[in-house]
């Protein structure tokens, strides 16, 4: 089979997207490049599933994809350990939800799994002539942990997710985003056209702020000499001052957070803090369709958080994500149409957007 894209195809838009020359409309349209995708990026990418607090007792499991295979994740003696969430039997899903157990049970017709991912028992099989359990244990994906997330990746021979943190947490940390005072409060399903990539390209770049997002700019500093870029191997940062003395700014942003913090992690996690009190948004970013992107997004909250605080920023980042919804809505549009082929954008401004696409060219174009 023909590499897609070809090795000299690769070159050119390496040498394209360093001049600021986009990626092709089609790959943003094409159902072949999405299916390429679900293969060479989510399958081998690490992928947010849970926290940590939802596996802290023995017995404690969690359910959630890792590039579209079903995936369980239990808290067993030895650790957490990970699992393709379909039974040995007729592939029904063994888990759903979250909850404790000392074992997994599928629904459909009773098969058991320890937490080990053995098959303990599988009804009738005494009437079977030489059934033999063990090699009918859950298959293994691969678990790992940043903080209070809980990542999985159903590719056996991926590197440590550190890999791909690299010195993420570090920066981080350093710009005070601290999770230890951070208490879940609610996650949110959500849907929106656009394809994935279209969505991600938009959250990296605040080059639209000033002309799309007046409520946003009434908050934090979006100059270009105040709105920092920072891009390492996997993952990007964003980081803006709260914008001080706003006369008419669309929430109270006083608070002992100053910074606004935009990161993005390979391939579809992004992380968001605004000013004001602590909060943190984690926010997951899945294809739906080459036209469409679906995904959750888990909020934090310390638990003394002011109310009217949590309130006033969820109003505010409703009316963000509406003007965005229908900013790449429109992208999709015009991409769909195919002409221009190609898109010119900004090196300087638009460099976390040009560094998203080199992973996606890098992806698509490895072995």
């Amino acid at each position: 089979m023909t590499p897609f894209p070809s090795p000299e195809e690769a070159a050119r838009l390496a040498l394209d997207l360093d001049r600021g020359v986009s990626l092709p409309a089609s790959w943003y349209t094409d159902p072949a490049v999405l299916a390429r995708e679900h293969d060479r990026i989510f399958r081998r990418g690490w992928q947010y599933v849970g926290r940590a607090d939802q596996l802290a007792r023995p017995g404690d499991y969690v359910t959630g994809e890792a590039g579209g295979v079903p995936v369980v994740v239990v808290r067993a003696e030895q650790g957490l350990r990970g699992f393709v969430n379909v039974c040995r039997h007729r592939r029904h899903l063994v888990a759903v939800g979250a909850g404790n157990g000392t074992l997994l049970r599928c629904p459909y017709h009773g098969w058991c799994y320890d937490l080990d991912g053995r098959l303990r028992s599988a009804p009738r099989a005494d009437r079977e002539p030489g059934f033999d359990p063990t090699g009918l244990s859950l298959l293994p994906v691969r678990v790992d942990g940043w903080g209070p997330f809980v990542f999985a990746n159903a590719d056996p021979g991926a590197g440590p997710l550190a890999s791909t943190l690299g010195d993420l947490p570090d920066i981080a940390a350093r710009n005070g985003l601290d999770f230890a005072g951070l208490r879940f409060r609610s996650r949110e399903g959500w849907r929106a056209a656009g394809n994935w990539k279209v969505l991600l390209e938009n959250y990296l770049e605040c080059y639209h702020c000033p002309v799309a997002h007046p409520g946003f700019s009434s908050v934090v500093d979006v100059r270009p000499d105040a709105y920092s870029l920072h891009a390492g191997e996997w993952f990007s940062a964003q980081t803006a001052p709260a914008r001080s003395g706003a006369p008419r700014a669309a929430y109270d942003a006083g608070g002992p957070v100053a910074l606004a913090q935009y990161y993005y992690l390979w391939p579809n996690l992004t992380l968001s803090t605004h000013p004001g009190h602590p909060n943190l948004a984690v926010h997951v970013w899945l294809p739906d369709g080459p036209d469409h992107t679906r995904g959750f997004t888990d909020r934090f909250f310390p638990p003394d958080a002011p109310e009217e605080f949590v309130r006033a920023l969820a109003e505010f980042t409703r009316q963000v994500v509406t003007e965005d919804q229908s900013l790449t809505a429109s992208v999709q549009l015009g991409l769909r149409a195919g002409l221009p082929e190609r898109g010119r954008l900004l090196p300087r401004s638009e460099r976390l957007v040009l560094h998203f696409q080199k992973l996606v060219l890098r992806a698509l174009s490895a072995g």
